[in-house]
């Protein structure tokens, strides 16, 4: 098979920093994809002008451009990097076309998905979210632990440089810390899940920093640690800047002096904590920036398995 001739097309709506990197992104290391459209709403916006630069079909017209161009016939696939609240309304159009959806918004109206841990049960899905920046950091160091031993309590904290956050990025700082704490549990397998963000304005910016504790049952922590070591390492196959940070520290809480844990209460167990970094590919968003870029790296990952499966059936 012609593999050019058999790539699926892709529109990316939205065309800020991440719908720009996610282009770049395709364009270098697409195997199974190639941009059909770039779309926007600012015709002066830097995003919309390399695209036509790089010979990337654009509309400043937003979904209705999108949908009125010649091509959108071709587009299998759509990125949404837009805005939790504008996303249900771009699903819904390219959901009557019968477009599968890749949404990096934390809308959250199709099932989370991080790559690593649970993209192989959606691959059937229509619409598939990408959690938040945090989320797909933090949430298989979560699902590391859990395929260990069982996990009570699980919280997050992202960290990321104020110069990485973005519009859109402070738009959705409430859905952020929703989508992330409902993610932990439903995909990370946290029975409770909280997410916290800081937006550091530290000069020069710093990289991404994540921190993630989880209370679970006793288990053998040589076992859990050789369990989050294997995940940063899949992670990595598709975000090569994602490493631990220092070595993952335990602590065991005996039912003799329990600790108050929120939404649980008084807790004894294994306590679990993993120090994240997550520097940026640079393909357009500076290193610092790899909440960024874990986000449009996960989305290239889903898409191209997508793809992959599309492709294999035909």
């Amino acid at each position: 098979m012609d593999m050019k001739a058999g790539k699926h097309k892709v529109a990316i709506i939205g065309s800020g920093n991440i719908g720009t990197d996610l282009m770049i992104k395709v364009m270098r290391h697409g195997r199974n994809l190639e941009m059909g459209a770039m779309v926007g709403i600012d015709p002066a916006s830097d995003g919309l002008a390399r695209a036509a630069r790089l010979g990337v079909p654009t509309t400043a017209g937003g979904i209705e451009g999108l949908l009125a161009m010649e091509s959108f016939g071709d587009i299998r696939i759509a990125f949404d990097a837009t805005s939790a609240g504008a996303h249900a309304h771009h699903n819904q159009l390219l959901q009557q076309h019968g477009v599968r959806v890749i949404d990096l918004t934390p809308a959250a109206i199709g099932p989370y998905v991080v790559p690593v841990v649970n993209l192989d049960q959606h691959l059937e899905a229509s619409n598939l979210n990408m959690v938040t920046c945090g989320g797909q950091a933090t949430i298989p160091m979560v699902a590391a632990v859990s395929r260990v031993a069982k996990v009570h309590y699980a919280e997050i904290v992202a960290s990321i440089s104020s110069k990485s956050a973005g519009p859109g990025t402070r738009a959705n700082i409430d859905e952020f810390t929703e989508t992330t704490s409902k993610a932990i549990c439903s995909v990370g397998g946290a029975a409770h899940g909280k997410a916290i963000i800081v937006l550091n304005p530290a000069e020069p910016p710093l990289i991404m920093r994540d921190t993630v504790f989880t209370l679970s049952d006793l288990a053998d922590e040589a076992a859990i640690e050789a369990s989050i070591a294997e995940m940063a390492q899949a992670v990595q196959a598709y975000v090569p800047g994602y490493r631990l940070k220092q070595r993952v520290q335990f602590e065991r809480i005996p039912a003799s002096a329990p600790q108050n844990v929120p939404g649980i209460g008084l807790a004894s167990g294994l306590k679990t904590t993993v120090f994240l970094e997550v520097e940026g590919a640079a393909h357009y968003l500076p290193a610092y920036a790899g909440n960024l870029d874990i986000m449009t790296s996960a989305a290239l990952a889903c898409a191209e398995r997508l793809a992959e499966t599309s492709l294999a059936a035909a």
